[in-house]
């Protein structure tokens, strides 16, 4: 099997030739069709987050094929396209997994951090946290973005509440360019806020359905019911704050975000309130494939063989992407 590896902080990925594994029990082998590029991969990959496992081969967002079944594995036959997502186990003992919050656990095993994930023709996922993928989209492609852009943003879309029907997403990549589609189609109203002075991102978050794109430092046409902020970029919140109107919530979506500066309490009076939304559970999954069936979304993909994955984080580094970059073996 091929790999790209991770072998240090801040060092390129290196293709490394492997045998291909066997699964253990309850696990399953898959040959990986796609494999999608998150900011998640670039903050590991870039040191913004603590390292539990080296080498690691990164990628969460893992559509496969079934090659090999484990002893006790069960819901799954050979041949059959699976997901895998960033959560890869669970104690499901903790307070929290016993409470429903596994995205909470205690003791959590991540795809591609603490187990080897997808940047690999080969991968192996415990079989309890894989995603059957029976979807009308057969393009692989496009179906890998769902599995953690989607997921995610489907898990923040909802802490934002039902009741906000004027939805801001500040940071306008993969995630935003899906949440941005299912808000709408829940009938809400979306304003798009990118880096001051891109023009092209704000017209690609027009043209999959904001109703309003402008830069960071501007206002929006009302005040918003809520906002939701993908870029890992701290100095967004009190922007956020600027923005919604008395008791609206600021939901910070990412894993890692640079610190937020100090801001004047008025800000935060009048009972706006920020929150973080933290990985996902099989839930939110289950939950967000079956809209994602029923309201088919466009994923905006920009593909590259798993040998250009190094080319892949760096344009997403360098926000040259629009939608999700994805690695197709």
């Amino acid at each position: 099997m091929r790999a790209m590896t991770l072998s240090a902080a801040l060092l390129p990925l290196e293709m490394e030739r492997r045998n291909i594994p066997e699964p253990g029990p309850g696990e399953l082998r898959l040959r990986v069709l796609a494999c999608a590029v998150c900011r998640t991969d670039l903050h590991i990959v870039d040191g913004e987050l603590p390292l539990p496992v080296l080498p690691i081969v990164p990628g969460h967002e893992i559509v496969g094929v079934v090659e090999a079944i484990g002893s006790g594995a069960t819901g799954f036959r050979l041949g059959d396209r699976v997901g895998v997502p960033w959560l890869g186990h669970s104690c499901g003992c903790c307070a929290f997994c016993e409470d429903g919050h596994e995205n909470l656990c205690d003791a959590p095993r991540f795809t591609g951090y603490h187990r080897d994930g997808g940047f690999a023709s080969h991968v192996i996922a415990e079989a309890a946290f894989c995603l059957p993928l029976d979807m009308h989209e057969t393009d692989a492609a496009r179906i890998a973005p769902l599995l953690c852009a989607g997921l995610i943003g489907w898990r923040s879309l909802k802490a934002a509440g039902e009741d906000a029907h004027r939805l801001g997403i500040f940071g306008f990549g993969a995630a935003a360019h899906l949440v941005t589609q299912a808000a709408v189609a829940q009938g809400r109203t979306v304003c798009a806020f990118t880096r001051p002075g891109d023009p092209r991102t704000q017209d690609f978050a027009r043209r999959v359905g904001a109703a309003w794109a402008g830069g960071s430092n501007e206002r929006p046409p009302e005040p918003l019911d809520a906002a939701i902020v993908f870029a890992p970029a701290g100095e967004l919140v009190p922007a956020a704050l600027r923005a919604v109107r008395k008791g609206g919530r600021v939901v910070c979506g990412g894993i890692h975000m640079s610190d937020i500066p100090a801001f004047p309490y008025r800000l935060l009076w009048e009972e706006r309130s920020v929150v973080s939304v933290a990985n996902l559970t099989r839930a939110d999954a289950r939950e967000f494939l079956d809209f994602a069936q029923t309201h088919p979304l466009q994923v905006h993909v920009r593909t590259y063989p798993l040998s250009q994955a190094n080319e892949a984080l760096a344009d997403l580094r360098a926000g040259r992407i629009e939608g999700a970059a994805v690695l197709v073996p």
